[in-house]
Parts: C-alpha cells; sequence; structure tokens
C-alpha cells in the first residue's frame, strides 16, 4: 500500500486501528512495524516515532480500545462495590486483551524497554483511584477501620484479577472474582462483619 499523507490525529487512528486489526487477527506474535505500516499506509519509520517500542504500540491499541476503568461503583455496601469493579476491570480486558498482555509479559523478560512500557501501563489502568474511592465510603459506613491503605493494597485486586486472566485465560469466572474478594481484599483491609451469600449472619455462643 503506498504511504497516505496524514498528519495528528488522523494518523495515530489510522495506526492504532490497523495495530488492533492484526491484534485480533494475528496476535501479538506477528504483531509487527512493517505489518502495522503496510496495513495503516504509512511507513516504518512515522510508526517508531510514536511509539519505539512494539509493546507501547500494542499498548496504546488496547487502551485506545479498552480505557482504564473510570467508574466506581457506589452500590451501597463495600463487597459488591468491590465485585462490580473487578467485574468491570476483566471485562476490560477482553479475549484479545487477554492474549496480547500474556505475550507483553513473556516479552519483559528479555526486553527493558517492553517491561518498562508494561509497567507504565499497569500505573496507568489500574484500579486503585477507584479503589480509594470506595474504600473512603467503606470507612464512613464503619465497615472498615481505615481507607488509609498503601498504594500496594489498591492495586492488588487489579493486580490479582490480571493474573488470573494471563494463566487462566477469558471469561474470569464469577467465583474466581467472588474469591479475590472473599479470601483475599476483605480480610486485607480488616472488613467488619463479612458475610458471604448464604452463609449463617452472626454466631453464637454454645
Amino acid at each position: 500500500m503506498t504511504p497516505t499523507r496524514r498528519r495528528g490525529q488522523r494518523l495515530d487512528d489510522a495506526i492504532l486501528d490497523a495495530t488492533w486489526q492484526i491484534l485480533h487477527e494475528a496476535g501479538y506474535a506477528r504483531l509487527t512495524f512493517e505489518a502495522v505500516a503496510a496495513v495503516a499506509g504509512t511507513s516504518r519509520p512515522v510508526l517508531s516515532r510514536r511509539w519505539p517500542t512494539r509493546a507501547e504500540l500494542a499498548l496504546a491499541a488496547m487502551e485506545r480500545a479498552a480505557p482504564p476503568v473510570a467508574a466506581v461503583p457506589d452500590t451501597g455496601g463495600l463487597r459488591p462495590d468491590l465485585i462490580d469493579l473487578l467485574r468491570e476491570a476483566v471485562n476490560g480486558f477482553g479475549a484479545v486483551r487477554g492474549e496480547v498482555l500474556a505475550g507483553l509479559l513473556a516479552e519483559t523478560a528479555r526486553d527493558p524497554d517492553a517491561a518498562a512500557a508494561v509497567r507504565a501501563w499497569i500505573a496507568r489502568s489500574t484500579t486503585g483511584p477507584a479503589m480509594a474511592a470506595i474504600l473512603a465510603r467503606a470507612a464512613g459506613r464503619g465497615e472498615i477501620p481505615t481507607a488509609d491503605l498503601p498504594a500496594r493494597v489498591l492495586r492488588l485486586p487489579f493486580d490479582l484479577a490480571r493474573n488470573e486472566v494471563v494463566l487462566g485465560g477469558l471469561p474470569l469466572a464469577d467465583d474466581v472474582i467472588a474469591s479475590i474478594v472473599d479470601d483475599v481484599v476483605l480480610p486485607l483491609v480488616g472488613a467488619a462483619g463479612r458475610e458471604r451469600p448464604g452463609s449463617a449472619s452472626g454466631s453464637q455462643d454454645s
């Protein structure tokens, strides 16, 4: 295809559309600057000036197709808020995103630039800000003793869900999401009066 003269956002959109098309049709392993340039009708130097590595290009296309979690669930309870937040985060992966992420993580072992790109993407796409808002409301209701928690704790639900997607693929079952919340997150944040669906409420002395 003969390169087409475009600039700015139009050119970026064409490149990212082409990248996403290749990821859908061929997967991350077959994503190359040459292939994207051919589909987008541009040249390899144009791509590499904008995205120096294949990892950065793939992540830019993935973010454009699925922006980071923005909505903050507000069901009135900590547990359902956390479950809704994780569902939204997992739905944002999609099947192609899971395959891309697995390929990117494999590439980080041998490419420091890819590792840096993935770390930056994780920082941008983490559920941390939404977690902070959910925990602040829960602390105000008295469900947890404090919302003043380390950033690593705020990232934890997203990190665990992402690892499940990479290792097991999609879809991520509801019971896996519930287990992340019930077995890890709620005990970690010190939630009071935790109760799983179907469990007996409270306890009695014998």
